[in-house]
């Protein structure tokens, strides 16, 4: 079953041990806002595909994080997100993992799920039987196996 989130409230995500963000919902509005980000649409045409994600994702994350913890500066001082900072603080491997793997994966397994379906207990599968049978062993396919 499909559950709605009619609060379209933002959540906060660990990224990280200390590190958190508090992000917007993952809507159809914020994807494609996203796909018309300048930056997503000047990358060449021979960019790779790991290329492509990382700038998605950095778009996504700018529209996307409306505040954090345990994020600062050089000098240990808490700082507010800014594109510049989300764009470093994705620049960090486990991070941009962590965004990816909480908050971006989660619709994706969405549209995964709508790709992989059972057989319809009443559809058009019901009450379809196997039609392979098992071999039954006999004399003489007993003496060749």
């Amino acid at each position: 079953m499909l559950t709605l989130d009619l609060t379209n409230a933002p959540r906060w995500h660990d990224l990280a041990p200390g590190v958190r963000v508090q992000l917007r919902p993952l809507t159809t509005a914020l994807m494609v806002a996203t796909r018309s980000d300048p930056a997503v649409e000047a990358m060449p045409q021979d960019a790779s595909d790991e290329e492509r994600a990382v700038a998605f994702g950095k778009a996504l994350a700018r529209r996307a994080v409306l505040a954090w913890e345990g994020i600062g500066d050089t000098d240990g001082n808490p700082i507010d997100p800014s594109p510049e900072a989300i764009d470093a603080l994705l620049d960090i491997w486990p991070i941009f993992e962590a965004f990816q793997l909480t908050y971006v994966s989660k619709g994706l397994l969405l549209e995964q799920e709508k790709n992989a379906s059972a057989l319809s207990p009443n559809g058009p599968s019901a009450g379809v039987s196997d039609t392979a049978k098992p071999v039954r062993k006999t004399a003489r396919t007993a003496r060749r196996g």
